[in-house]
C-alpha cells in the first residue's frame, strides 16, 4: 500500500534529482552556455522552494497559540460585558428594544469578523511567502523562454544572409534539436516544483498561481515542440535527399560507358 502512495502524490527527492542531472547534461552538451547557468540556478531555487514547501506543511504553533489566546480574551470581555448589563423585565417602548436588539446584533458581527481575521493569520501569512516563491518560479519560465526564443529551425530549412545585428547562430540541427529539448525539459520540471506547493497547502490564491505558471509552461512546450518537430522534418528531408543522390551516384557508376 505505501508503494502505490508513493505514485499518487510529487516526490521532492526524486525531483531534485531529477534537476540535478538535467542540470549536469546541460553543462556537458553545452557547458559555459546561459542555459545551464539558469539550469543550475533552478537547482539552488528548488531547494528554496521545498523549504518553503514544508513551511507551508508544518502549522505554525506560535501565531496559534497567540491567536487562540487573543480570541479566548475577546469572548470572555465580550461574555464579561453581557453578564454585567442589567436588563429588566419589561421594555418600555418598542424603540428601545429594537435599538438594544441592533447594537447586540452589531457586537456579534463584529466579534465574528475579528475571530475570522485572527484565525486566517497564519493562512494569510504563509500564502503571501508561497506566492513569493512561485513569483520567483515564473520568472525562470520566462527567462528560459528567452534562451530558446533565438533557436529558430528556419534557419536551416532555408538560410538567409544575416545581418549586422542577427544573433549567432553555430549550431547544427542535432544540437539544436538538444537544446530545445533542454529548454522544454526546464519549463516541465519548473512546472513540478510550483505544482508541490499545493500538495498539502490548500489555498484557493495559490492553487490559481500554480495554474497559471503551468497553463505558460504548457503554451511555452508547445511553442517548443513546434521548432523540434520542424526540425526533425527538415532533417528527414536533408537525409532523403542525401539518400537520393547516393542512389543517383551508385546507378551512374553502375551504367556503362558508351
Amino acid at each position: 500500500m505505501r508503494e502505490i502512495a508513493r505514485y499518487r502524490q510529487l516526490d521532492q527527492s526524486q525531483i531534485a534529482q531529477t534537476l540535478g542531472r538535467l542540470r549536469d547534461r546541460i553543462a556537458e552538451r553545452f557547458p559555459g552556455s546561459g542555459l545551464s547557468n539558469v539550469a543550475g540556478e533552478l537547482v539552488s531555487l528548488s531547494d528554496e522552494a521545498f523549504e518553503c514547501v514544508a513551511y507551508l506543511r508544518k502549522p505554525n504553533w506560535p501565531i496559534r497559540v497567540a491567536v487562540g489566546v487573543v480570541i479566548a480574551a475577546m469572548v470572555v470581555v465580550v461574555g464579561l460585558g453581557a453578564v454585567s448589563i442589567q436588563v429588566s423585565s419589561r421594555v418600555s417602548s418598542v424603540s428601545e428594544l429594537v435599538q438594544t436588539l441592533d447594537a447586540s446584533i452589531n457586537d456579534v458581527v463584529f466579534l465574528g469578523i475579528a475571530i475570522f481575521f485572527l484565525v486566517t493569520v497564519e493562512a494569510r501569512l504563509k500564502r503571501r511567502k508561497a506566492l513569493g516563491a512561485l513569483q520567483q518560479l515564473r520568472s525562470v519560465v520566462h527567462i528560459v523562454d528567452m534562451h530558446q526564443l533565438t533557436k529558430d529551425p528556419e534557419r536551416l530549412m532555408s538560410p538567409q544572409p544575416d545581418t549586422d545585428s542577427s544573433p549567432a547562430r553555430s549550431m547544427s540541427a542535432p544540437e539544436l534539436g538538444r537544446y530545445l529539448d533542454y529548454c522544454s525539459e526546464l519549463l516541465s520540471l519548473t512546472s513540478k516544483i510550483a505544482a508541490s506547493f499545493v500538495q498539502s497547502f490548500n489555498d484557493p490564491v495559490v492553487l490559481s498561481t500554480v495554474n497559471e505558471i503551468e497553463t505558460l509552461v504548457t503554451g511555452l512546450s508547445g511553442k517548443i515542440w513546434q521548432k523540434i518537430t520542424l526540425l526533425e522534418r527538415a532533417t528527414r528531408n536533408d537525409e532523403a535527399r542525401a539518400d537520393a543522390f547516393g542512389r543517383s551516384q551508385e546507378l551512374l557508376r553502375q551504367s556503362p560507358t558508351a
